[in-house]
């Protein structure tokens, strides 16, 4: 029985001896612990564990290998801890640092001390209002086009030769009756020449 409880003893502790424990603390840039009770993960959420408080966090019975330290975090972004767990020295795991993707790798020491890099910004901000920012209104430029063609268009017309006065005119009263624009069209597209309204008016 003595013998029995021996071996059992030492298949537990050799058990134990291949699995650690990682611990860490999420903390703002100031220093001063991040009390957000917030997720923390193991390879994409494979292990799972809360901050308490004080921003402190563990993961029990992690295995030897290479795994991915994650924060979930709503508000603030954290950067990736890559830990490497070797067999033979499972207390002293090796730990990196990526503050975001593609950025060089930091070493960091165990226990893992993660600092908020940035801030989340879910919103945009409302700009501050400018009297210049009408100018920039589509209707606003319509309009302006609109009264500065009615200004200009008297002073046009002044230059202009009579004939061409009384085309313009006619182009003018075409765009306002659209009947007369179909039979101008049509009459394009037959080959005969628009009657002037001049005679039309002699026929009458």
């Amino acid at each position: 029985m003595l013998a029995l409880a021996t071996l059992l003893g030492m298949s537990r502790s050799a058990q134990a001896a291949n699995y650690a424990e990682i611990e860490g603390r999420l903390q703002f840039p100031d220093g001063t612990p991040f009390n957000a009770t917030t997720p923390v993960t193991l390879d994409h959420g494979q292990f799972w564990a809360y901050s308490k408080t004080d921003g402190s966090f563990i993961f029990r019975n992690v295995p030897p290998g290479v795994h991915l330290l994650d924060v979930q975090s709503t508000t603030h972004h954290f950067g990736q801890v890559k830990i490497q767990l070797l067999e033979d020295s499972m207390t002293q795991p090796k730990c990196v640092e990526y503050a975001y993707p593609g950025a060089p790798k930091k070493p960091v020491d165990h226990p893992i001390t993660m600092t908020a890099y940035a801030t989340f910004e879910y919103f945009e901000k409302r700009p501050a209002f400018s009297i210049f920012s009408i100018f920039k209104n589509p209707m606003f430029l319509m309009m302006a086009f609109s009264a500065g063609m009615m200004f200009l268009m008297p002073k046009m017309m002044e230059g202009l030769d009579p004939e061409e006065k009384a085309r313009m005119k006619e182009q003018m009263a075409m765009q306002q009756d659209p009947s007369k624009m179909l039979n101008n069209l049509f009459s394009g597209f037959t080959g005969e020449e628009p009657e002037p309204a001049s005679k039309k008016k002699i026929k009458k």
